[in-house]
């Protein structure tokens, strides 16, 4: 799959948890940078974080990482959501204009870069007609800052609405065995238009790895507020991960393997971005995509139910 004329590989690599979201106290740079690292040397090439995750030092992360390394890199980030409250993970978004273009130049700052690949608004601003931020961005294309430009948790008319200004290079949303809103008429937009569509917590968010265990998250966690990781959410949704796993026993598989393979088999125009910290997982993730699931893998997976608790 190519972003802005450029080679993606089929699964890339979310950078978020290496500074956000997570577990402060399980924060490690050095690993971190290293796992970038062994991205790029695997062909993992997109490599996704955002300016307000953090907020900021992962793109300091990242531009840290990419240091004589960023012609191997497809580089992603966003703009529009705002932190007001780190600690209790309270956003705005903001896609004014003049935020837009103060940001990408912030953004490049930070990611010791003068051109990203891919750009993309993180939310839409209810407040400020999209037409208006996504003319924004389309003139950071003409200036070249930004190679293409995409959205994230957006629908149909919002897409039809940014492509009628200029063309909308890629989706990113949550989408995943337990997460498949946008597989009902976004992904199908995507693939009639040629955009990409980049699932965010394709493992969601660690539960379809199956080695969670409930109300095991620390001070800072944000899944340990969220409604699908309380107790009795978890316990629901477990036969859920028993099918998974059953699945990877037929293939000498990981369940987290099986369920970035189940995305792949949804469109070839889909590329998938777990999030990890570590080398190992990053290798496992990566191994998914040679792993072919045959037919009757996926109709099982496909008649999954929907899982207990709202995704936020």
């Amino acid at each position: 799959m190519k972003i802005a004329g450029r080679d993606t590989g089929r699964i890339g690599l979310g950078c978020m948890g290496m500074t956000w979201a997570y577990s402060a106290a399980d924060r490690d740079d050095t690993e971190s940078i290293a796992t970038i690292h062994r991205a790029l040397d695997l062909g993992v090439t997109l490599l996704d974080t955002a300016d307000m995750y953090g907020p900021y030092t992962n793109e300091e992360l990242v531009g840290r990482a990419l240091a004589g390394r960023r012609d191997e890199a497809v580089l992603a980030t966003k703009c529009g959501l705002v932190v007001e409250d780190a600690g209790e993970y309270v956003l705005a978004r903001n896609g004014r204009p003049e935020h837009v273009l103060a940001a990408i130049d912030a953004s490049l700052r930070r990611l010791q870069t003068d051109f990203v690949d891919l750009y993309q608004l993180h939310r839409v601003d209810p407040e400020v007609p999209l037409e208006e931020t996504w003319g924004a961005m389309a003139s950071l294309v003409e200036a070249g800052k930004v190679g293409a430009i995409g959205l994230s948790e957006v629908g149909v008319e919002e897409l039809e609405r940014a492509q009628a200004i200029h063309p909308v290079a890629s989706v990113q949303s949550e989408g995943s065995l337990w997460t498949r809103d946008a597989f009902a008429e976004v992904v199908p937009w995507c693939a009639a238009h040629g955009a990409a569509f980049l699932p965010f917590a394709p493992l969601g968010r660690g539960f379809l790895t199956g080695k969670l265990e409930p109300q095991k998250f620390p001070s800072g966690d944000f899944r340990k507020n969220n409604p699908r990781f309380q107790p009795e959410a978890m316990d629901a949704n477990a036969a859920l991960v028993e099918t998974v796993k059953t699945v990877a026993a037929r293939h000498d598989a990981t369940p987290a393997q099986v369920a970035l393979a189940w995305l792949l088999a949804q469109g070839e125009h889909i590329a998938p971005i777990p999030g990890t910290k570590r080398r190992s997982r990053l290798e496992e993730n990566a191994a998914a995509a040679v792993l072919v699931l045959s037919a009757a893998d996926l109709a099982e997976l496909d008649a999954l139910p929907d899982p207990v608790g709202a995704r936020y």
